[in-house]
């Protein structure tokens, strides 16, 4: 029963994508899937050849006031803030405030021995063997970074620097504390001063439970009905980030041009991390880098993307740097599944990476024939 379910689900797939590839039912699609997973309310943005070529908006970002979701809705991010913090420590590179190779000792002067040999880019790329969230992480008891790092301290590594990768909050948390040291101010208030502002991004800022944000969308949990999510008041900064799809548009179209990173910048950024035995593992600098559509096969077209989870809320973030395309979805649902509505989308906009996405779901690609 199960293996029917997964080919009835292939082929609806099929229609679904195919379907999108007319204009008049791209928000039908849209639609259709978010209702299919119980998602509240997503919003949309699609960017090509460096303008916005559409948005959107789908259901109801506050179930208890009855409000619409909008283009501008603000929404947490999760951990799409990674690429903010990796572009933070990018920036400081071409300042010339700090390396790549440089050691966390430089920044952290305390960090223990075992330490030693991580750099800013191990941190980066999740390769330093650090663990995945800090023995003393709360998300409801707020704390210095450097205070929640130091909880780690006495903490034996995953694994040797440098020889496997393995997603570490902690690390963020790390290139976090390192933009405070190197820049002089606050994390938060650099990315803001260096990118946020620049960019016109008025609605990307640090996430706060207390202060009054205007359009801001309620967190949801789906399990057999919808219930409030848990508000964390505590800022991670491995998923710091309040934002829209009309902010993150502006930071694509800022990728898509040279005007916060430079062209060296963005290509350490998206470049495969190199692991100790010579092998390559697809992540670069707060970037997953695969092929469309995500999964285990290797489909000739590339792909840039990261999600986030957060409680609440999940966000998808997919570009294909050869078709000058992303698709940016933020949702308010905890856990929403995003996949089929980026992948969708992307087809409507770039036709030619169907037989991608088709190969990618072929029945026989799954393991079904």
């Amino acid at each position: 029963m199960r293996r029917l379910t997964r080919i009835v689900l292939v082929a609806l797939l099929f229609v679904a994508w195919t379907g999108a590839l007319r204009a008049d039912n791209l928000d039908e699609f849209v639609s259709g899937v978010l209702s299919a997973r119980h998602v509240p309310a997503a919003s949309l943005a699609v960017v090509m050849n460096g303008r916005v070529v559409r948005t959107g908006a789908y259901g109801i970002a506050d179930l208890e006031h009855n409000i619409a979701a909008a283009p501008d809705t603000v929404y947490k991010i999760g951990s799409v803030s990674k690429q903010f913090i990796a572009a933070g420590i990018m920036v400081l590179v071409q300042d010339r405030k700090l390396a790549l190779a440089d050691k966390v000792s430089t920044f952290i002067p305390d960090a223990p021995a075992s330490w030693g040999g991580i750099t800013i880019r191990h941190l980066l790329t999740h390769t330093s063997g650090l663990p995945r969230e800090a023995p003393g992480f709360e998300p409801y008891a707020i704390k210095p970074d450097i205070d929640v790092i130091r909880t780690a301290f006495a903490a034996p590594l995953d694994f040797k620097t440098g020889a496997e990768h393995r997603y570490s909050n902690l690390g963020y948390y790390t290139l976090a504390e390192i933009v405070t040291r190197a820049s002089g101010r606050p994390w938060s208030g650099f990315l803001q001063e260096r990118i946020f502002t620049p960019l016109g991004m008025t609605d990307t800022r640090a996430t706060s439970v207390a202060d009054i944000i205007a359009r801001r969308a309620r967190g949801y949990v789906w399990s057999d009905r919808l219930t409030n999510a848990d508000d964390w008041p505590v800022v991670r900064p491995s998923g710091a980030f309040l934002s829209t799809v009309l902010d993150l548009a502006k930071w694509e179209i800022a990728l898509q041009t040279d005007q916060i990173l430079t062209p060296a910048s963005k290509q350490e950024m998206w470049t495969r991390v190199k692991l100790n035995d010579g092998s390559e593992y697809p992540y670069g600098f707060g970037w997953e880098l695969d092929d469309f559509p995500p999964g285990r096969f290797t489909t000739g077209v590339p792909m840039i993307r990261h999600e986030g989870s957060i409680p609440g809320f999940r966000a998808a973030y997919g570009r294909l740097p050869k078709q000058s395309l992303a698709v940016i979805v933020l949702s308010n649902l905890q856990g929403a599944a995003l996949d089929s509505v980026v992948a969708g989308v992307a087809v409507h906009y770039a036709p030619e990476v169907l037989p991608a996405a088709r190969h990618r779901w072929e029945p026989q690609a799954l393991g079904l024939k």
